[in-house]
């Protein structure tokens, strides 16, 4: 039997400097849970925000109908809603959500697909680029609570 001599070579690229493609690279975000539902092609911290509700804007197409911003969404496509604003008026929202846990992830004004309309929003505190890590923005708009004096009453019920 001849002898069987294997070669390898080990290339690191962790000394190497940055280039155009490198920076242009795609983030993934996922849901608390772990599901990854969106890849884009840049952060969504620095997309705007819609001043109604804080969602992030990502648009999808440009006026002329050229696509603005490559993504691709892993979410599932709800029945419509329709939400009354502050303002008056109201708005249909074709709500998307997590495939494997139904959490709501974003909206869109139009029909399904996500890339169907000129923008797609992904709600605030909804999608983290580190899995198992807990969104900045998640509970900015929530008012905190005080639980000192209750917390003792609903631990002692709840021991009986």
């Amino acid at each position: 039997m001849p002898k069987v001599i294997s070669r390898s070579a080990v290339s690191t690229s962790a000394d190497a400097r940055p280039t155009a493609s490198s920076a242009a690279a795609l983030k993934v975000y996922s849901l608390l849970t772990g599901t990854q539902i969106l890849v884009i092609d840049a952060a969504l911290s620095s997309l705007p925000r819609r001043q109604t509700d804080g969602a992030i804007i990502v648009r999808s197409q440009n006026k002329d109908g050229v696509k603005a911003r490559a993504f691709k969404l892993n979410a599932q496509s709800c029945d419509p809603i329709l939400i009354e604003r502050s303002r008056g008026g109201h708005e249909r929202q074709y709500r998307f959500q997590c495939p494997r846990c139904a959490l709501p992830v974003g909206y869109q004004p139009n029909p399904p697909p996500a890339t169907a309309g000129p923008f797609l929003y992904i709600f605030k505190g909804a999608l983290t680029q580190v899995q198992g890590q807990l969104p900045q923005d998640a509970f900015d708009d929530e008012e905190p609570v005080d639980l000192t004096s209750d917390n003792a009453t609903i631990s002692n019920t709840t021991q009986e």
